[in-house]
């Protein structure tokens, strides 16, 4: 398992070297495509967008978790592709990048698709259900929204 201290990196597509940009492409695939069997068009254009921002886990030049941040329509984050390498898992390594991307997010409102069996991972981190449950390639998803800081204020 990788140390708990790895570094967090943030970079946008204009700012990652095509090694970089190769080995978290592979690290989604190998796990969101081959491990979850789901053959699915991974590459969707949103990565080159200049609002995306990704970021992961440095193991010594090897991505050991990562995720992006999309900026949608009305100043809203949309946090998704959310992974860590199977050797990695339980290392808490998904929390540390959460925390990590909820600072770049800042005060934005910010939503994501969770697979369903981890709506209590994100929920510890502010997020609450904001629909119904549905499936996607044969994997069970639940929408998912934390209020910016002013909403959250409110209530």
């Amino acid at each position: 398992m990788p140390p708990q201290n790895l570094p967090v990196r943030v970079a946008s597509f204009a700012d990652l070297d095509a090694r970089t940009f190769h080995d978290l492409l592979r690290l989604r695939i190998d796990v969101f495509v081959v491990e979850q069997a789901c053959p699915y068009p991974e590459l969707d254009g949103r990565d080159v967008e200049p609002g995306t921002r990704h970021l992961w886990l440095d193991d010594g030049g090897a991505p050991t978790a990562y995720l992006r941040i999309l900026a949608d329509p009305g100043g809203v984050a949309r946090i998704g592709r959310v992974v860590v390498t199977p050797r990695a898992r339980g290392g808490g390594h998904a929390g540390r990048l959460m925390a990590a991307a909820l600072e770049v997010v800042g005060d934005r409102p910010c939503v994501l698709e969770a697979q369903s069996h981890l709506v209590d991972f994100y929920a510890r981190h502010g997020f609450a259900v904001s629909g119904p449950d549905y499936v996607e390639d044969g994997i069970p998803h639940t929408p998912m929204r934390r209020e910016g800081i002013a909403q959250r204020q409110q209530t």
